[in-house]
């Protein structure tokens, strides 16, 4: 089993959320992304914000960050205006994103 589990991450997130008020994340795939675009950020030369995860790979370090309360989540705010091309291929390389990581987690689970 992989750790700390989607249920775990998810509460981390949301931890700080007034009762009441609409959750961060409410799904597997906010935190798949959250992750992943943090992971893209370190293998482009951001530091880790943990220690002891030198040599590790990007996406564990970046899983264990979001864990630790390092990165933080933003909500979507509705006043943003994108352009549609721009929104089209981010959803797309997103899906792309989304496929790698969940084979990388289902493999990591697995072993």
């Amino acid at each position: 089993m992989l750790h700390p589990s989607y249920s775990d991450l998810i509460n981390v997130v949301n931890s700080e959320v007034e009762p009441g008020e609409q959750p961060v994340v409410q799904s597997r795939y906010s935190i798949v992304i959250a992750t992943a675009k943090r992971a893209r950020q370190i293998i482009g030369g951001e530091e880790p914000l943990v220690r002891g995860f030198a040599g590790k790979k990007p996406l564990s370090t970046a899983v264990e960050e979001l864990y630790r309360g390092k990165v933080k989540i933003m909500g979507d705010e509705a006043d943003e205006v994108e352009d549609a091309d721009m929104v089209e291929a981010e959803q797309a390389e997103d899906a792309e994103v989304k496929k790698i990581v969940e084979k990388n987690l289902h493999h990591a689970e697995n072993e």
